[in-house]
């Protein structure tokens, strides 16, 4: 081509990475729609986990230690196993990768029987992990000890001499609890309000009194990365002067572990999380019927395989970030 007695040689894209037409960068639409999808998704979380680590470095001093808080593992209650029960959670997320790597490595290979097998067990490892943040979820809600909620709002627990925690129900004895039932017309507020807790806090000063080895812990973080232990004299004063109320377990307002914003990002950020396996669950259940029917032997591709594998891989990356943040730091 002359122009403007230059002249301007048109070598084409013939060989290079970036072709345009059908297939830019040798990819499908469909995985080009799909990294589109990961990488807007990735930023989603990015920001969720960034606005973790910016509160949890605010109050560093009152956040709650997770080797204190995720101790439990099913059948195997009054045994604190810190991180374990995560720990198996995280081993079957992850072996559920391999085992879809594995599934889009038959497809490549058109070997439906390997990947109606590995598809199996990447749905069963996604169950089991769909499943045990379900659990996780209901015991942090339940919640194991107890504690007293200040008018400030700080959070103190109870531990005996050792340092080890106690929960409420060994040394408080609850009594008759009534509470009036108002009317709608009269109280629009009962309509909303929870359940009524266990114990009162005239309950617990009692219980603390007549308990000698029992001390108050506060949510503070001392020097040495624990929790602050006052002393007998001081526990009994902090109760009596400060306690408002009694909190179990967790829910979006208060929570006996520590800063209520530990409980808010932890439901969401875990929740969201797990609504992504779910989902990847029902999808990898889709193909799977669809691989068993022979559709995409039909097809000489198993294409749509290895795209929700990008998705699954995806989901595994992002929990180990998930549980960096809350479990490890």
């Amino acid at each position: 081509m002359l122009l403007m007695g230059t002249t301007v040689v048109n070598t084409g894209t013939e060989g290079k990475t970036w072709g345009g037409g059908n297939q830019p960068l040798k990819a499908s639409y469909g995985k080009m729609m799909m990294w589109f999808f990961i990488v807007s998704d990735a930023l989603t979380f990015s920001g969720f986990l960034a606005a973790y680590g910016f509160s949890r470095f605010k109050f560093i001093e009152t956040w709650p230690i997770a080797d204190e808080v995720f101790t439990h593992v099913p059948f195997l209650h009054g045994q604190e196993l810190p991180m374990i029960y995560v720990a198996f959670m995280t081993f079957i997320l992850i072996m559920s990768s391999v085992t879809m790597v594995l599934a889009v490595d038959a497809g490549h290979h058109l070997n439906k029987g390997k990947v109606t097998i590995y598809m199996f067990l990447t749905i069963i490892g996604g169950l089991i992990f769909v499943g045990s943040q379900a659990w996780e979820w209901a015991t942090f809600i339940k919640g194991d000890f107890g504690a007293i909620q200040t008018k400030g709002g700080n959070i103190l627990q109870f531990v005996d001499n050792n340092g080890h925690r106690v929960a409420l129900r060994d040394f408080v004895v609850a009594g008759p609890h009534e509470r009036e039932r108002l009317d709608r017309n009269e109280g629009v507020w009962f309509m909303s309000e929870g359940t009524l807790p266990t114990y009162t806090v005239e309950e617990v000063v009692s219980g603390l009194e007549s308990h000698e080895n029992i001390l108050v812990r506060t949510q503070d973080i001392n020097e040495h990365g624990h929790k602050t232990i006052l002393s007998r004299e001081e526990s009994l004063k902090q109760i009596k002067l400060n306690g408002k109320h009694v909190v179990e377990g967790a829910n979006l307002h208060v929570n006996e572990y520590g800063s209520p914003l530990f409980a808010d990002f932890f439901f969401f950020i875990t929740g969201f999380h797990g609504f992504h396996v779910f989902s990847g669950v029902i999808i990898n259940i889709i193909i799977f019927f669809n691989v068993i029917l022979g559709t995409y032997e039909k097809r000489k591709s198993y294409e749509m395989v290895e795209k929700v594998g990008l998705y699954w891989h995806f989901v595994d990356l992002v929990w180990v970030f998930v549980f960096t943040f809350f479990y490890l730091v």
